[in-house]
């Protein structure tokens, strides 16, 4: 399943290359993080809770930072396993940032694989849910930003 999108930051785009390549911020964005735990320079550990549906799942999560070549692109794997539930889901992450003059644009591409429960729920159900989560994101990325927060200042 492939998942793209832009999202637009008031910000220049080396402060928002600092802001998403720092791991713990990236994570704060994110509903439902928890148990965030870095594990050395690119890996990282963490519970990843959301309901898709009508379901409730809990994902115990690896990430792994595969590249970082500033102020342009971002790369990671994610592998995580649902608690409670046969299944698996592996990502490749792609973020590229472009100038706007003084703001960023985003662009992401999510290669993702789902399997078990989880893949059987079907793409236009998990779209939906990437979707939701992209505002989420996008929201309280700005709200960082517009706070001073996320090193708004280069």
């Amino acid at each position: 399943m492939n998942i793209t999108g832009e999202i637009t930051v008031a910000a220049p785009r080396e402060a928002v290359f600092k802001a998403l390549s720092d791991a713990p911020f990236f994570a704060s964005c994110i509903e439902g993080v928890q148990d965030f735990k870095q594990i050395d320079a690119t890996h990282y550990d963490a519970v990843l809770e959301t309901r898709i549906a009508y379901m409730r799942f809990k994902f115990k999560v690896a990430v792994e930072m595969t590249k970082a070549i500033s102020p342009e692109e971002i790369e990671a794997k994610v592998e995580g396993t649902p608690l409670g539930v046969v299944g698996r889901l592996t990502a490749t992450a792609t973020t590229r940032l472009a100038d706007l003059g003084g703001q960023t644009l985003i662009r992401y591409a999510i290669d993702a694989t789902l399997t078990g429960k989880l893949g059987s729920m079907g793409q236009p159900v998990l779209k939906a849910k990437a979707k939701e989560m992209e505002k989420q994101f996008s929201a309280r990325l700005a709200a960082a930003f517009a706070s001073g927060g996320a090193g708004a200042a280069p």
